[in-house]
């Protein structure tokens, strides 16, 4: 595990707090290498300062939402989501597959090595491994143990699907159906929200349930929110550096079909194309269907009822849930498990108001207008616990 010596202002790895980590039930060794990295606070402040300028300007939604999350996430959300966003450019940054192949292998490595000890000295690794060091600490606490279920297994195992997904996906493929979409964002978006709450630490599966809901409508918004980008056609340029691409429309298929939706009249036509919002429509009807459903249990669970159905990913790879997990021990850690990881369920209300704003449009994704309000609904969420 990872500590920080104020006194040389670096991040190394402590032998005494790695026999801690690793003598977890299912905990991580943070191994010990020949080539022993220091990463001072300098290099850490840096690679901050790096991830908070990217998503201000490619992710605004994520930037707003890391002012609401618990000290203990935030960096690890701010490297988290620098990530998506490098990894979601690729498609349209790179000139060919086995460019884009190669960057994905860069990053798979970079997340071994930084759980190895040994990041890359780059922003998105460098930060991960502060965040990681920092998690270590509050798990080695006597004080957080009991709810500190967090290990670091399950958190390189969320991150090795993510990156394996957004692979997946590098061609811009077609999602064959609307159940395809939502495996799609559960293994990017909801697993993104699984490690940010894991770094806290907090380990609950009602609170991964949510997290599963709100990632699933997060990950379907975002493919509505693409539509007027990736189905127009790019723009014509001289410089040859500068990769072309062909318009695709992400849309399931199963959906387009229903509805007479075809992938050229899209590219022809835009928004007057034949189908399209009706087909925009029923997409979007299933984000605002996972709300619903996450607004639900939240209320069950603080009423002390059961959250409404079955968790249908428990008893899955990083999803294992012992006695006091499940609910066992009282309705009232629930309830602060709850509260206590309700500020990375904050995910909920970008989603929200952007599905808000796509209906006033009469779900012409082309239409949709940004939101000033998007501060302070999030300002708000936070001060009433309620999405």
């Amino acid at each position: 595990m990872l500590c920080t010596r104020s006194s040389r202002h670096v991040l190394q790895r402590s032998s005494s707090v790695a026999g801690a980590v690793a003598g977890t039930s299912a905990g991580l060794r943070l191994q010990a290498s020949s080539r022993r990295t220091f990463v001072s606070d300098a290099d850490v402040e840096k690679a901050r300062t790096y991830c908070v300028n990217q998503l201000r300007a490619g992710d605004y939604d994520a930037h707003l939402a890391s002012h609401f999350l618990p000290s203990g996430a935030r960096d690890a959300y701010l490297a988290l989501r620098t990530l998506n966003l490098e990894l979601s450019r690729l498609p349209e940054t790179v000139s060919n597959p086995t460019i884009g192949a190669m960057r994905m292998q860069f990053w798979k490595d970079a997340i071994n090595k930084t759980f190895e000890g040994t990041p890359p000295r780059e922003p998105v690794s460098l930060l991960l491994y502060a965040a990681l060091a920092a998690s270590a600490s509050r798990s080695a606490a006597p004080s957080t143990k009991k709810t500190a279920g967090n290990n670091f297994s399950s958190i390189k195992f969320w991150l090795q699907r993510f990156i394996s997904t957004r692979q997946q996906h590098m061609d811009n493929r077609p999602f064959a159906s609307l159940a395809a979409l939502e495996d799609y964002a559960e293994s990017t978006y909801a697993t993104l929200m699984y490690i940010t709450l894991a770094m806290l630490p907090l380990r609950s599966m009602h609170v991964d349930h949510l997290a599963s809901h709100i990632g699933k409508a997060y990950g379907i918004a975002a493919i509505i929110r693409g539509i007027p980008v990736l189905a127009a056609p790019a723009p014509s340029a001289n410089d040859p550096s500068i990769p072309q691409r062909n318009p695709v429309l992400l849309l399931p298929l199963d959906v387009m079909a229903d509805v007479g939706l075809r992938e050229e009249d899209v590219y022809r036509q835009g928004p007057a194309a034949p189908g399209l919002q009706e087909a925009v429509f029923r997409v979007a009807t299933r984000a605002n269907d996972h709300l619903i459903t996450a607004r639900e249990m939240i209320k069950n669970i603080r009423a002390g009822q059961d959250p409404g159905h079955e968790y249908e990913h428990a008893g899955e790879d990083g999803h294992t849930y012992g006695d006091a997990d499940t609910g066992v021990a009282g309705e009232r850690e629930e309830i602060q498990a709850l509260q206590r990881g309700f500020g990375v369920l904050l995910e909920a209300v970008p989603t929200q108001d952007f599905l808000t704003r796509l209906e006033t449009s009469d779900f012409d994704a082309f239409r949709v207008k940004s939101s000033w309000k998007l501060p302070w609904s999030l300002y708000r969420a936070q001060k009433t616990q309620k999405l």
